[in-house]
């Protein structure tokens, strides 16, 4: 059974993923992150099959930095706001201090002039570390319902 505190801290780990994409607060969003994390985007079917293609595949926290990096940095794209809905959070296991978590989402993007649309659907599979009262990722896992995404995948989902 894990302990209500746990169970806060992970919702409030999720809560501020969220908030750091949507505000593009991106230094905030790594700082979800463990140092060694790892982050995916995987279609739906490939992750089904056990397939290994993924749309985005980052194995480190360093790997992470430099996608960051770039959105502030060096990326071009066209300029938007993402809003995520986060619902249905579920504590699937635990092994030693690893929290097993999935959760649904779903992104909207609207663009500059105001005319929002579904970008994407699906589920967050995680593994959470908590030290002190504060949840980290140790991985997270983006599986896509929707794998021909609208748009570039540009910021982090």
């Amino acid at each position: 059974m894990i302990p209500i505190e746990h169970r806060l801290a992970i919702q409030d780990l999720y809560a501020e993923y969220a908030s750091a994409i949507d505000e593009f607060r991106l230094d905030d969003w790594l700082a979800l992150f463990a140092e060694s994390s790892s982050y995916q985007i995987v279609p739906r079917n490939n992750y089904d099959r056990g397939l290994p293609l993924a749309l985005m595949l980052c194995e480190s926290k360093d790997m992470l930095r430099d996608r960051v990096v770039a959105l502030q940095q060096a990326n071009e794209y066209d300029i938007h706001t993402d809003r995520h809905l986060i619902s249905g959070l579920r504590i699937r296991g635990q092994a030693g201090t690893l929290i097993r978590v999935e959760a649904d989402f779903a992104v909207f993007r609207c663009n500059s002039e105001g005319e929002a649309s579904l970008n994407a659907v699906g589920r967050y599979l995680a593994g959470v570390w908590i030290e002190a009262g504060h949840a980290r990722f140790a991985d997270k896992t983006v599986v896509l319902d929707n794998f021909c995404v609208p748009h570039a995948i540009s910021t982090p989902l």
